[in-house]
Parts: C-alpha cells; structure tokens; sequence
C-alpha cells in the first residue's frame, strides 16, 4: 500500500512538469541568449540564424495593450507549432539594446526568421490567422 500512495504522489508532482503548456512556452530572450540562440551581432556580419528550426521573436513590452492581445496568441502557437517552430520574446523595456538594434520603434513587432534567408519584421496586433499564414509563407511550415 505504501508503494502505490508513494507512486501516486510522486506521480503528481513530477507529471505536471511534462504538461503540453509547461513545455510550449515562449521563451524570453536576454542580449546574452539571444547572441547565443539566434544570432551574434558582435562577432558576425552577415545574418546566421543559429537556431535548429525557424523561430518568432515577439517584441514587447508590459505595458502596451495590443502586446497583451498578442500574448495569448503567441502561447497558442507555441503548442500548435511545438518542434516546427521556435517563440521567443523580448521585453523592450528591459532589453533596450536589443530593441535598438533592430529598429523597434512600435509595438508589438514580430520578427519571423526562417532556417535559411533573411528575417522580416511585422508590426501591429494582428489576428491568429495573419501570424499562420506568416508562418506558411515566410517559415515554409505547414
């Protein structure tokens, strides 16, 4: 008995670290692991996207309400996406070098990078279906 009551509580605690949202998360980006997952600025000159699969980069910032539309959106797409495509985020109020650096003067901005070829930004809140068909067209993912 004591081995199925050990079982079941281990089970409940450890379980709800493998769920689908726990895993699907976007992830935020600093200076030091954008450099490191998406491109270094500072040792390269040419865009090389570091990551295994195309990626998004939500530019945002806490305060602005259509970021706050978008959020949920981007969470949506980090589990319908899982393993096809990368959702970071980037805090502009906090990583200011980041935002400069690629012009981010209104947000949200949306950077869609895919495995080969050049980013391209889009800015505004814009429905589910605009960021899926961004997805198709400029990720190629289906």
């Amino acid at each position: 008995m004591r081995k199925i009551v050990f079982l079941i509580i281990t089970l409940m605690i450890i379980l709800p670290l493998f769920s689908e949202e726990t895993l699907s998360k976007p992830e935020h980006l600093t200076l030091g692991t954008f450099k490191e997952k998406v491109f270094d600025f500072e040792t390269e000159t040419e865009w090389n996207f570091k990551g295994e699969i195309p990626a998004i980069i939500d530019f945002y910032a806490d305060w602005c309400g259509p970021c706050k539309r978008v959020a949920p959106i981007m969470e949506e797409l980090a589990i319908e996406y899982e393993g096809k495509v990368t959702i970071y985020k980037i805090d502009t109020e906090d990583q200011k070098q980041l935002a400069a650096i690629f012009g981010i003067r209104s947000i949200p901005s949306i950077l869609f990078i895919p495995k080969d070829g050049q980013p391209q930004m889009m800015t505004g809140a814009l429905p589910k279906e605009s960021f899926v068909k961004m997805i198709g067209e400029v990720l190629k993912v289906d």
